[in-house]
């Protein structure tokens, strides 16, 4: 198995960690429904599904 030659310096293993950390997901407020909800993502509301503004599944009509 490999083993390192040099010990690796704490700035250059800061600097490789830097994007490690968790990030809050991006959030949107529907023009339709008024909700918020994460973007590019279909959501649920009284029911029924909705993407991008618009109905795309109706669970009360389909039942």
């Amino acid at each position: 198995m490999a083993h390192p030659k040099r010990k690796t310096s704490k700035t250059r293993r800061d600097n490789r960690r830097t994007h490690d950390s968790l990030k809050l997901p991006t959030l949107s407020k529907c023009p339709t429904t008024g909700t918020v909800h994460r973007r590019h993502t279909a959501y649920e509301f009284e029911g029924s599904l909705y993407y991008n503004g618009k109905l795309v599944f109706d669970k009360n009509q389909n039942a």
